[in-house]
């Protein structure tokens, strides 16, 4: 049966505004540029500029910042009809210092947030059934509606013989304990094909012991200690067949009865944030379109590169023939 749609992405959307002082301490910064960004937004434009269709149900207010995110996505020619306005709910921001190459700290505004809102209802009026991919985050699990709402969701899409695709997504100051986080994603494996995260993201999938915690600087910064291997094997044992993961600079590995090396591309960081999302369009645009895993993750490991010596996520996210110039120059797939 031919679908009308390739992709369907859920969950959260904002305004970032991002540091234009590149190098400051976040308490010197005098000014920001103004962006799209979410992870399930930025894989959404990721997908439309390489070539896909795709549709995002995420939530915005009845404000300006909504109307600031709609207009960009109408623009991209991302699907917006199914996104739901939230009375006297509030479009979500985040603000980010950029001090390449390691320090990027993120303060998230989502407190009384819209796309938290996002309910069963708006799932059953979007177009879910005639897409080919269901992506979703693991922040979505974070606070009800929203969360019952992707849960929902995703039995749906696995009822309809979508692809389940779950971007890890770890947001550990979205949730009031990181162990609830894994309880949460553990509970939704089960409905999903293909698994996403970098190793902190797939170590906190699986966490159990609170010595298993650290931080760094904040509770944005939170990291989960301990061999990433248990947890990859825990992860695919639950239900998933595919789990990708991101190694940065390294390129990505692909977990499934075996591992495979993908190996990255050489280029100057200018800022981490929105690679990852970045990967994600890319390796949907090779799945997709029926390309091999490791032709699609080499796709995504591409895009990532290029993200990262941008300023911004969605408003940076490249076109085909753009990655495949870099691919091409360096190697090829």
């Amino acid at each position: 049966m031919t679908k009308k749609y390739d992709t369907f992405h859920m969950g959260r959307t904002s305004i970032d505004l991002y540091s234009s002082n590149i190098g400051s301490p976040f308490k010197d910064i005098k000014n920001f540029s103004a962006y799209v960004g979410g992870s399930p937004t930025n894989i959404s434009v990721g997908a439309k500029r390489l070539g896909l269709s795709s549709v995002l149900l995420t939530g915005v207010g009845e404000d300006p910042v909504g109307d600031f995110i709609l207009n960009f996505l109408n623009n991209e020619g991302v699907v917006t009809d199914y996104i739901p306005r939230k009375k006297d709910k509030r479009t979500s921001a985040v603000l980010l210092g950029i001090e390449p190459p390691e320090k990027f700290p993120l303060v998230f505004y989502r407190e009384n947030c819209a796309d938290n809102e996002i309910n069963i209802d708006d799932v059953l009026r979007s177009p879910l059934k005639d897409c080919k991919v269901f992506q979703f985050v693991g922040t979505n699990l974070s606070k009800d509606p929203v969360r019952s709402a992707t849960i929902f969701a995703a039995e749906l899409a696995k009822s309809e013989g979508l692809k389940v695709v779950l971007d890890l997504d770890f947001r550990p100051n979205q949730w009031f304990d990181p162990r609830a986080y894994g309880i949460a994603i553990r509970s939704i494996l089960p409905l999903v094909d293909i698994v996403i995260g970098t190793q902190d993201e797939i170590r906190a999938a699986v966490l159990l012991n609170a010595e298993d915690i650290f931080e760094t600087e904040s509770k944005s910064d939170t990291k989960v200690k301990g061999d990433v291997s248990p947890a990859i094997e825990k992860i695919l044992s639950s239900g998933p067949k595919i789990l990708l993961e991101k190694c940065g600079e390294k390129g990505s590995r692909i977990h499934t009865d075996s591992t495979m090396e993908v190996p990255g591309f050489c280029v100057k960081v200018e800022n981490i944030l929105g690679a990852g999302d970045a990967f994600a369009a890319g390796f949907l645009y090779g799945y997709i379109n029926g390309w091999g895993l490791y032709k699609s993750a080499r796709l995504g490991n591409a895009c990532g590169a290029l993200v990262v010596t941008k300023h911004g996520c969605a408003n940076f996210m490249p076109t085909l023939n753009e990655v495949e110039d870099l691919i091409y120059s360096q190697g090829g797939y």
